[in-house]
C-alpha cells in the first residue's frame, strides 16, 4: 500500500506532490477540507479529490464532524496512524538506541542502550544491521509498512547523497544504499548531532523559536544549527564541526588527527582524560579504584553518575569543561544571535553542573546586547534526543 504513495511522490507528479503537502500539514493534527484548501492555497474540489484518494489508500481517516455554531458541520480528516511506520537508529560509542514511530509520529516501540561496541569495521556494520533486524522482527508489524529507516552516525555525513566520509565507508556505494540492501527497506543517514537537534526541535524544549543552536557535548563535541526554522547542513552536510575549531595551544592529538581542537579540552572525552590524570596525580574520587582498573575501562557514563552523586572531583572536572566550552559558545552567540541555545548530549545529564558554568562564561565573553536575546537551556529529551530525531528525520525525508 505505502509503496504506491512513495512511487507517486518520487515520480514528482502534481498529485503526488500535493498529497505530500497534505501529509506534512496533517502532522500538526486533523483539519477540515476548507481549512486545508485555504492553508495550501488550493481549490476545495482539488482538496476533496485528493483527500478521497488518500482515504481510499488508507493514509487518511475521517474523524467525525467539527462542532461549529450554525450551518453544516464540516468533516474532520487526519492521518491514519497505522498506514506507515518509521524507524530511527541512534549509534553511540557504547550502544545503540532504536525506536519505531507510526505515521502520526507517535512512539510505538523503543529499545534504549542496546549493547553495541562501535568499531569502524565491516563486522561492526553487520552487527549494527543485525540489531536493527531483530528490532524490526520484534515489532510484529507488516514489513511493507516500514516506509523509511534513518541511521544517526558521527562525523562527516552527506545526508542528501547518503554518504559517510568518516565511518563505515568500505564500499564505493553510498552507506545509505548499503544499509538499505542489507535491511531490505529504504534507508537514509544523517549526522548524529543534527538528528539530536531536529529531535529537540520537533519534540523537545523548543516552543516557537526558529533560530537555535544545539550543542552536543558527548564523547565528542558538535553543534546543530536551525536558521529560520530549517536545519542548516552546509553545502555537503558537514556543518556543525564545532569541536574541531583550533583554539588551544596544546599537544593533545584529537581523534581527527590534529592538535589544539576545542574537543580536546571541552568534551566528554576531555573530562574522561582530565579525571584520570587528576586521580593519577593523587586526588581522590569515588571512582579512584575504577580509574586504576584497566578492564573494563572507566566509562563516561560512570563519571556522569558520580557527578550526580555529588563526587567533588568529578564535579570540578565537569565545571572546568563547562567554563572552557562556555567561552566559545559565547562566540557562537555573537555570530548567530540565536533565540535558544540547547545544551545536550551525554554530558548534559549532569544538568546544572555543566550548564551553569557555561552560562557564566557566556555572560563574561559575549556581547551583552546579543546574549540577552539567547536563552540557554538543558536538553529536555536528554539521551532520547538522538533516537527521536532519527525517527522524525526518517519521516521528514519522505514528506517534508
Amino acid at each position: 500500500m505505502n509503496h504506491e504513495l512513495l512511487q507517486e511522490i518520487e515520480r514528482g507528479t502534481r498529485s503526488g506532490l500535493l498529497k505530500k503537502r497534505i501529509i506534512t500539514y496533517l502532522y500538526n493534527g486533523s483539519s477540515t477540507i476548507p481549512d486545508l484548501a485555504k492553508e495550501l492555497d488550493l481549490s476545495i474540489p482539488t482538496i476533496t479529490k485528493l483527500i478521497n484518494e488518500m482515504c481510499e489508500g488508507g493514509y487518511v481517516n475521517e474523524y467525525g464532524k467539527l462542532e461549529t455554531t450554525g450551518g453544516r458541520h464540516p468533516n474532520l480528516y487526519g492521518l491514519n496512524p497505522h498506514s506507515g511506520y518509521f524507524i530511527g537508529v541512534d549509534v553511540n560509542k557504547f550502544g545503540i538506541n532504536i525506536a519505531l514511530i507510526n505515521f502520526c509520529g507517535e512512539t510505538v516501540k523503543e529499545g534504549m542502550n542496546l549493547p553495541y561496541k562501535f568499531e569502524n569495521t565491516e563486522e561492526a556494520l553487520e552487527q549494527l544491521c543485525e540489531l536493527a533486524r531483530h528490532f524490526i522482527d520484534d515489532t510484529h508489524i507488516d514489513p511493507d509498512k516500514i516506509m523509511n529507516i534513518c541511521f544517526n552516525i558521527s562525523g562527516r555525513v552527506n545526508p542528501e547523497l547518503g554518504y559517510s566520509y568518516s565511518i563505515f565507508n568500505f564500499s564505493e556505494k553510498a552507506l545509505a544504499e548499503v544499509l538499505g540492501e542489507k535491511l531490505g527497506h529504504p534507508v537514509c543517514i544523517d549526522n548524529d548531532t543534527r538528528a539530536m537537534t531536529y529531535g529537540e526541535y520537533m519534540k523537545g524544549c523548543v516552543t516557537n523559536e526558529k533560530n537555535i543552536i544545539f550543542v552536543n557535548v558527548s564523547w565528542g563535541l558538535g553543534i546543530g544549527i536551525i536558521i529560520d526554522g530549517k536545519i542548516y547542513t552546509g553545502k555537503s552536510g558537514f556543518s556543525g564541526e564545532f569541536g574541531h575549531v583550533n583554539v588551544f595551544d596544546n599537544e593533545i592529538i584529537c581523534h581527527c588527527g590534529k592538535k589544539g581542537c576545542l574537543e580536546t579540552e571541552a568534551s566528554g572525552s576531555a573530562a574522561h582524560r582530565i579525571l584520570l590524570q587528576r586521580i593519577q596525580n593523587g586526588e581522590s574520587s569515588i571512582l579512584s579504584d575504577r580509574a586504576k582498573a584497566t578492564r573494563p575501562p572507566l566509562t563516561l557514563a560512570e563519571i556522569i553518575e558520580a557527578v550526580n552523586k555529588e563526587d567533588f572531583l568529578c564535579i570540578e572536572v565537569v565545571e572546568e569543561v563547562g567554563q572552557k566550552l562556555g567561552r566559545y559558545i559565547a562566540g557562537l552567540i555573537n555570530i548567530f544571535n540565536p533565540e535558544l541555545v540547547i545544551i545536550g548530549g551525554n554530558m548534559s545529564l549532569t544538568e546544572d553542573y555543566l550548564t551553569q558554568p557555561i552560562k557564566t562564561a557566556v555572560r563574561k565573553y559575549s556581547l551583552n546586547m546579543v546574549n540577552k536575546d539567547s536563552a540557554i537551556v538543558t536538553s529536555k529529551l536528554k539521551d532520547k534526543a538522538g533516537v527521536v530525531g532519527a525517527c522524525m528525520m526518517a519521516r521528514s525525508r519522505l514528506f517534508e
